[in-house]
């Protein structure tokens, strides 16, 4: 049985996600499918770089900058998404995403998910880092994810909303229902859409499974932290156990 593992010791975001993603895949294969976006004026940058003398890649989106402050409904998301060429289990996934992200945004502002305005995650960037870890998440193939329990930081951050409590309260709101720990790191490392991936995709949550490990992806965060800022996954074969009662 095949498991991906996400090792959230320094939280997770999107590109965090796909930077880490992309150690298990064949990446000019990913360039390729990424391109099918229905969105303009956008292309990728993946990277190498240290945190604390780990070797880590790096996942940026390059967009024109009157692109990127297009406020979007999740009617909007979903027909960019629908209007992929994509595999439809791509499709599905991402919606689904989305769909998580518009309720926890509804719930905190007293509104319907389809009256939602997205603003940073209805950005350019946030749209590709959903859809491009469906990708990645439809090229790995697992039976199974699992993640560690995902650390929650304190402190403040600034949207277009002004100064918001960390973890924002989408993000805490995406929270509920998933195993988190105390931080002592100031400012935001789990982020809506790394919420929303988790939220979405992993089937179970604690220590790593016993596997054989096959692959390992470091994915960099851009701050600098005293640990190292990056997403570790794990792609490995679970046995799985044989029921011998009769």
């Amino acid at each position: 049985m095949k498991v991906l593992y996400f090792d959230c010791f320094a939280g997770i975001s999107g590109d965090m996600t796909i930077a880490s993603l992309l150690s298990h895949v064949d990446v000019e294969e990913f360039k390729k499918k990424v391109k099918k976006i229905a969105l303009d004026n956008f292309d990728i940058e993946i990277g190498e770089t240290q945190k604390n003398s780990i070797s880590a890649r790096t996942f940026k989106v390059l967009y024109e900058e009157e692109h990127h402050h297009h406020h979007r409904h999740m009617k909007d998301v979903r027909e960019i998404i629908e209007k992929s060429d994509l595999e439809e289990e791509v499709k599905k996934m991402s919606i689904e995403m989305f769909e998580k992200l518009a309720e926890a945004e509804a719930k905190v502002h007293g509104k319907s998910p389809e009256e939602v305005h997205f603003h940073e995650v209805g950005a350019v960037d946030s749209i590709v880092d959903i859809i491009g870890t469906a990708i990645l998440i439809d090229m790995i193939k697992p039976d199974k994810i699992v993640s560690s329990p995902l650390p929650v930081s304190s402190g403040f951050v600034d949207t277009q909303h002004g100064l918001i409590p960390v973890p924002a309260p989408a993000t805490a709101e995406l929270l509920k229902g998933i195993p988190v720990y105390k931080s002592d790191i100031e400012g935001e490392i789990v982020t809506p859409t790394g919420a929303a991936i988790v939220k979405t995709l992993v089937n179970e949550f604690g220590g790593i499974p016993d596997m054989t490990i096959n692959s390992i992806g470091y994915g960099a965060g851009t701050k600098d932290l005293e640990i190292p800022n990056v997403l570790r996954t794990y792609v490995g074969e679970e046995e799985v156990k044989k029921n011998l009662s009769h």
